[in-house]
């Protein structure tokens, strides 16, 4: 059930709409002081990050956010910031991604396509590196051997990076969230909307008059001087009117 709830979640993350204020490559131009802070300290500001993700509130700490089997079996009630700084150090990895999942949850914050072609290759590089590990250890080739070295050392270079490069987009996301980006602007009354088609935003103007809109309803329109001067005209109806004699003698009234 667990599982399959996690599962639930990955496929729900799929349909957000909503993007990370700067994605991985841009991260660096973002805030490049913090970027190198996470990458020589990354469990130290993972451990912010997450502490900062919860509000500051360690009561709502649950080990890897709740995304791991492990949660809410650790004793987190008890010791949440000792629980903390254990995932940190020794599930770095799980509590950087943790922490994205987090705040993509609560902000329907989705993974741009740019962002998953670097995460999977920073995983794929783990997985090459580990087969040639195997493959060294089994052949005892000197030379698979320094190539395996070399490509760990490749690994785990480009981990740091982007993992850095994660907890610096997590770290800016927060800073839109808590308005350290000034007042947002404020918004205008929206334009008036019209219909139009498709591939025509504004709908043609013939047979419309220009201006006819606002005008009040009604027949006869409220020209200037109308009814006109002298209309109808004064002594109406005549005087004389019907003649006399009418009707004649024998017809009904």
């Amino acid at each position: 059930m667990a599982s399959q709830e996690h599962l639930d979640k990955m496929q729900l993350r799929q349909n957000y709409r909503n993007l990370w204020h700067t994605d991985l490559m841009g991260t660096i131009q973002a805030d490049a002081p913090y970027c190198c802070l996470a990458f020589w300290c990354g469990p130290c500001v993972s451990y912010l990050l997450r502490k900062r993700a919860l509000y500051n509130d360690m009561s709502r700490y649950v080990c890897c956010a709740g995304y791991m089997p492990c949660s809410g079996r650790c004793g987190e009630s008890r010791c949440p910031e000792l629980c903390l700084a254990t995932e940190v150090f020794l599930c770095f990895g799980n509590s950087v991604a943790s922490t994205r999942f987090l705040l993509q949850d609560e902000f329907n914050i989705q993974t741009t396509r740019c962002d998953n072609c670097i995460i999977g290759f920073m995983f794929c590089l783990q997985q090459i590196a580990c087969i040639f590990s195997i493959v060294a250890m089994i052949v005892g080739s000197g030379e698979i051997q320094e190539a395996s070295q070399l490509l760990s050392c490749l690994a785990e270079m480009v981990y740091c990076t982007v993992c850095a490069c994660m907890q610096t987009q997590h770290k800016v996301e927060m800073d839109k969230r808590d308005g350290m980006f000034g007042p947002q602007p404020v918004m205008a009354v929206p334009p008036v909307q019209q219909m139009s088609r498709i591939d025509q935003p504004i709908p043609p103007s013939v047979g419309y008059p220009p201006q006819g809109y606002g005008q009040p309803y009604g027949y006869p329109p409220q020209a200037q001087g109308y009814p006109a001067a002298g209309y109808p005209p004064p002594a109406y109806p005549p005087s004389n009117y019907p003649p006399p004699g009418y009707p004649p003698s024998g017809y009904p009234k």
